[in-house]
């Protein structure tokens, strides 16, 4: 027996995480995870570039450590985006349009902050969605937030 891959590739590249200011001070379900790890937006700023791109397959843990709001069911991409409302589903759409029509795209690595006993999805949940919707294992950028005391 032997499977195919998919036809669609996505080169992954490392992320800005100053255009993602918007997942730290304003995401209501990111919050807690930020109080409880003492968490502050400069000291991310200073450890962001420790971060590096690894893959991460469809699953809700990533080398062993639970990923928070990273929703890897199908059920939760039918909940969390596919009956989003439509101004954050046209985002995915756009990707899947760029996607089949040209079989291949440049995408930001979404952001997983890793620490030992939790990480947290900090962005990309659309661009995730894609990849593992066409069979592609995705990169994201791994940030060892464990120096932040």
């Amino acid at each position: 027996m032997v499977l195919s891959g998919s036809k669609h590739t996505i080169e992954w590249i490392k992320p800005a995480i100053t255009e993602e200011q918007w997942e730290f001070f304003h995401h209501p379900d990111k919050q807690d995870y930020y109080r409880r790890h003492g968490v502050e937006w400069d000291r991310l700023l200073a450890v962001f570039d420790e971060g590096e791109l690894v893959p991460y397959p469809r699953a809700n843990c990533i080398s062993g450590t639970p990923v928070a709001l990273s929703y890897d069911a199908y059920d939760d991409y039918a909940r969390y985006l596919a009956k989003a409302k439509r101004g954050y589903r046209r985002n995915y759409s756009k990707m899947e349009e760029e996607l089949q029509r040209y079989g291949n795209l440049t995408l930001k690595a979404p952001i997983i902050l890793h620490r030992p006993e939790q990480a947290l999805l900090f962005s990309g949940y659309r661009r995730l969605c894609l990849a593992w919707n066409y069979g592609i294992v995705p990169f994201v950028w791994l940030v060892p937030v464990r120096s932040i005391p």
